[in-house]
């Protein structure tokens, strides 16, 4: 079934129910078999996705693709790889990172250990980010930093700390914006096409696979990142995974979401204050 077909018209209409009920039965054919749960993801995101997937691919139906994935493991691989968003960016908006030196670390200078967790960290330049901001501010040598995420592709690649050489220019400008206090390639050795941070940088980080929708929570922390992944989720999943998060912090810890997300009109809105009312910071008080 084509997933771009028109849904116009009583014949339109039917098509796009099929069209949705072979979707429903791909992901729970992949929760069964693999235990990756895209069930609560938001519908029109997760239907364009699997349409990307299929194309790659070269799968003309869903009910195709269902039966590739039940039989062969690396085809589920594969298809992850479209499933799963990676986007992310060094100091990825520099207003934010800025907010959070100026606002979040004086707070956290005051403990004597500091747990931050990046859930969904993809490829992990904004736990690197994170490391630095630590190095300039003092902190990381009782810093630790667990970066997770549901892929384990991405996992691997966040923990080379090698990343193309291309993507430099604007993550030195971003670094600078967030009030970078070095010079930004200091912190790395150029190599051809692609650059390798400084192994100083990774040694208090631990990568780990978790999944957001089926795991619980494995620390108590006083930071928790969890920038742009819940615009992918339905509301079923977004409480899931708010619940998950407040359960994690302790008392008075942050909580630092994407710019297109929000507490608001979560069961735990008025368990925080924000710290910053343009960013997307916010403090756990009960």
């Amino acid at each position: 079934m084509d997933l771009n077909e028109g849904s116009g018209g009583p014949a339109g209409k039917d098509t796009a129910e099929r069209e949705r009920i072979e979707i429903e039965l791909l992901l729970e054919a992949i929760f069964r078999r693999y235990g990756y749960d895209f069930r609560n993801y938001a519908y029109d995101s997760i239907k364009r996705r699997i349409g990307h997937g299929m194309r790659a691919l070269r799968c003309e139906t869903v009910s195709g693709m269902i039966e590739q994935v039940l039989h062969d493991p690396l085809q589920l691989q594969k298809l992850l790889r479209y499933m799963v968003v990676n986007v992310t960016e060094m100091f990825r908006d520099p207003a934010f990172f800025r907010t959070f030196r100026e606002k979040v670390v004086p707070f956290l200078h005051t403990y004597p250990h500091i747990r931050i967790w990046h859930a969904g960290c993809s490829t992990g330049e904004e736990v690197l980010s994170m490391a630095i901001i630590l190095q300039e501010e003092g902190l990381y040598e009782k810093a630790r930093i667990y970066a997770t995420d549901i892929d384990q592709e991405v996992l691997r690649q966040a923990q080379s700390g090698i990343f193309p050489l291309h993507k430099m220019q604007q993550y030195t400008q971003n670094y600078i914006q967030s009030s970078g206090r070095k010079s930004f390639s200091d912190y790395y050795s150029a190599d051809y096409d692609a650059v390798i941070f400084k192994p100083s940088l990774m040694k208090n980080i631990v990568f780990a696979q978790h999944n957001l929708v089926t795991d619980q929570s494995f620390n108590e922390f006083n930071v928790i990142f969890c920038r742009n992944v819940m615009i992918y989720f339905n509301k079923t999943l977004q409480s899931r995974v708010h619940r998950l998060f407040y359960e994690s912090l302790g008392m008075f810890g942050v909580l630092a979401l994407g710019d297109r997300e929000s507490i608001r009109f979560s069961e735990h809105e008025n368990c925080y204050e924000a710290i910053e009312p343009n960013e997307k910071l916010y403090r756990k008080l009960r």
